[in-house]
């Protein structure tokens, strides 16, 4: 069966996560996605993975995640000999990504209005950090600042009130983003189905950071006040707790609907006498006496290794996990039946690339393919659009290509 998006051709023009993770995403289904990058320097996502506090590896894993499954261009488009070449793409193309600034995009003559003249039904995508418009439209913003410090998000999740806010991970907020602006493309290929017009898709890493912190920012929109954590040993809840087993590895509970639970969780754990505690029997009273609690389940699942609490609460059928580190993940067979991993043998390691994160009855995924080397498609791409070998080679001489 052939892939949902065979036959779209996809131009991703965008950096640095988000942008082309969304692309990615149409890749995935069948979608010709030509990735334009600087000539000489490439994509600077291309060496991501050297910064300092990221994994260390021998394979480029932050150019795999942003660029699996694409071809490339090196394309100078600060010259008019580029812009035309973009033209010509852009006139067969389906969608344009980009993560430039709306200044920016028209200096290079890459904005909506200029590309939507050459191809009125082009869905032309653009991501930035804080907005299209607005005083900090200009803004440079990577997701640790738009999305993870500006929405609330790092601050709300802190440990309690006197700790100092978490650093997140490498695309922690770009990569939910990128499903954010996947789905804007894929809504406005519907519309265009129906209308035969083109459209622009934008969205923000701000924007989908308020989205992901939607519930504490929607209280304080309706008056409400933000509810800090308290530190573990003076917490509200001992049963939204993180827990530190024999083995060193935390283990988190959620019993959120703690009246129905709290019986079951007490045979479980094989302290049934807490059922009937009177500082724990009634929710207030658990409450009140959370940190007494806390102490007393510390000295417990610090009896046994973390696999056994994991199996304890699976077979009590209570909501609980261990705290996953990510080497975790890779022998993890769960990841693959969920598709969170897909086999890869081209890929060095485990032989296993991560998934974008979802599937459809009856539609075809595409095997990822390793990311392209600087260039490694230039050539072809320019003979689809008519150019001989002469001329390629003359492009490349002059710089315009590489």
């Amino acid at each position: 069966m052939a892939a949902v998006f065979q036959g779209l051709k996809v131009i991703d023009s965008a950096t640095f996560v988000a942008g082309p993770a969304a692309a990615v995403i149409l890749a995935d289904f069948g979608a010709d996605v030509v990735k334009i990058e600087p000539v000489g320097v490439g994509d600077p996502q291309r060496v991501l993975g050297r910064l300092p506090n990221l994994p260390k590896a021998d394979h480029n894993y932050a150019w795999t995640v942003a660029a699996r499954s694409k071809r490339t261009l090196g394309l100078d488009l600060k010259t008019e000999t580029g812009r035309t070449i973009l033209g010509q793409l852009v006139r067969s193309a389906d969608v344009f990504i980009t993560n430039q600034s709306p200044a920016s995009r028209t200096r290079l003559g890459i904005s909506y209005e200029q590309l939507s003249e050459i191809n009125p039904r082009l869905v032309y995508a653009a991501l930035t950090g804080y907005g299209e418009t607005g005083p900090e439209a200009e803004r440079p913003g990577f997701d640790a600042h738009a999305y993870w410090a500006r929405s609330g998000l790092a601050d709300n999740v802190r440990p309690d009130l006197e700790s100092s806010p978490a650093a997140p991970t490498l695309g922690m907020g770009d990569q939910p983003t990128a499903v954010t602006l996947y789905a804007g493309i894929v809504t406005a290929l519907l519309h265009r189905e129906r209308t035969g017009r083109g459209s622009y898709v934008t969205s923000s890493l701000l924007a989908n950071g308020v989205w992901s912190n939607a519930a504490s920012i929607q209280a304080v929109l309706c008056g409400g006040e933000i509810q800090y954590r308290l530190p573990r040993k003076a917490t509200r809840n001992a049963l939204t707790c993180f827990y530190r087993c024999a083995d060193d590895r935390w283990f988190m509970i959620s019993l959120v609907q703690e009246e129905r639970d709290w019986p079951r969780f007490c045979d479980a754990i094989d302290r049934s006498a807490l059922i009937e505690d009177s500082r724990f029997s009634a929710l207030a009273t658990r409450r009140a006496n959370a940190a007494e609690l806390v102490a007393l389940l510390d000295d417990l699942f610090a009896s046994r290794i973390s696999s056994d609490w994991q199996r304890i609460f699976q077979a009590a059928d209570l909501t609980a996990a261990i705290v996953a580190k990510a080497g975790d993940l890779v022998g993890d067979d769960q990841m693959y039946h969920a598709g969170a991993l897909v086999r890869a043998e081209w890929m060095p390691g485990r032989g296993a690339i991560v998934d974008s994160p979802f599937r459809i009855s009856g539609v075809t995924k595409r095997p990822p393919s390793p990311a392209p080397e600087l260039g490694q498609h230039s050539g072809e791409i320019l003979e689809e659009l008519g150019y001989s070998d002469e001329e390629i080679a003359r492009l490349k001489v002059s710089g315009v290509v590489g």
